[in-house]
């Protein structure tokens, strides 16, 4: 037993978070205590704190889940893991006992729980998390940067599942956060990317990162990535914008045989121009969250530089600022990703 106490950022509705005290409770059988470094607020976070999500999370929870730490004490029945190590986690916890676990496909799991929504998260001074979700990082790697991983992983399980190889067109749909790192991966893979994106100071950010952008407010898309692709479409495409010309753009523009992969999360069922997917045998690929392999493939793309984070983290606040920083991003056009800054280095 004991009676430390540590500090959380909790969700209480309407647009607040309240930074409080509450007790330690030491890791359980299977889990590890994680000393949180930083946390990332992402597009599902700033859902939750808009209210679109109160039926899920509740108003006494502490929300979070891209995120960097250190090991801070281990629980019983707990290997491969030492305090002081720097790691990041999986924020998935799936039941083993539905088809798709028993299929091998955890991370689409019919039960999952994801950590930071529907259990509290990292934006705490530690946070208990089952030991299976671990991924150990280098030494040498900065803390700041090592909060991307998450959403690192995402765009290499996109990119890994739309089969890109090297010398393909690419165009990406919305430049925000996950857009940008879909294309810096897909890059990474070989493949020549344009993004299309109607913000003024994302298109800076994806034109400082060395990307050919295309604003379709100031000009035809469809013509453009012809232009680009010697008229012949794009070979993947990724729609990330959430929107209905998005969805109208990814089957205009992509190419004969082209692969379509949907990593947007639509708030309401788009409509989607399926005579395009006959008349040109198009493929509509289906993407959520990671894999294991994609967070090994995220810590590596990280270190060796695939991924400009200095570039995308555009500011940080500490935790007792965590209500301010999740206004200041809900009415800023110019930020990209931002970092709630916990503690430990």
């Amino acid at each position: 037993m004991t009676d430390q106490m540590i500090k959380a950022a909790f969700y209480r509705g309407n647009q607040t978070f309240t930074v409080e005290q509450k007790p330690y409770s030491a890791p359980a059988a299977g889990e590890v205590a994680v000393r949180i470094s930083y946390v990332g607020i992402c597009g599902t976070d700033m859902h939750v704190y808009a209210g679109h999500m109160d039926g899920r999370v509740g108003f006494e929870r502490v929300i979070g889940h891209e995120m960097s730490g250190i090991v801070d004490a281990i629980g019983d029945e707990v290997t491969g893991f030492e305090v002081g190590q720097k790691v990041v986690v999986r924020p998935l916890d799936h039941c083993g006992d539905c088809p798709a676990c028993h299929a091998g496909h955890e991370h689409v799991c019919h039960n999952l729980k994801f950590l930071g929504l529907d259990t509290d998260g990292a934006l705490q001074d530690i946070w208990n998390v089952p030991a299976h979700t671990l991924h150990h990082l280098p030494d040498d790697i900065r803390m700041d940067h090592a909060a991307l991983i998450e959403p690192v992983a995402v765009a290499c399980h996109d990119v890994r599942l739309s089969r890109l190889q090297a010398g393909e067109d690419v165009l990406v749909i919305g430049g925000g956060p996950i857009g940008v790192l879909v294309a810096m991966v897909a890059r990474d893979a070989g493949g020549k990317v344009t993004i299309s994106e109607v913000n003024p100071f994302r298109l800076e950010i994806a034109q400082k990162l060395g990307f050919e952008t295309i604003n379709p407010a100031e000009e035809d898309l469809v013509a453009a990535v012809n232009a680009k692709t010697g008229q012949k479409g794009a070979d993947v495409v990724f729609e990330v914008s959430g929107t209905q010309p998005g969805v109208d753009a990814m089957t205009d523009c992509a190419a004969t045989k082209g692969r379509i992969v949907m990593v947007a999360i639509h708030a309401k069922k788009p409509e989607v121009d399926m005579f395009r997917f006959f008349w040109r045998e198009l493929e509509l690929i289906g993407v959520r969250v990671y894999e294991k392999e994609d967070y090994e493939k995220a810590i590596a793309i990280l270190v060796s530089g695939g991924v400009d984070a200095e570039t995308v983290i555009t500011d940080v606040n500490g935790l007792d600022d965590v209500q301010s920083a999740f206004e200041s991003l809900a009415s800023s056009p110019s930020a990209l990703k931002s970092l709630i800054k916990v503690g430990a280095e």
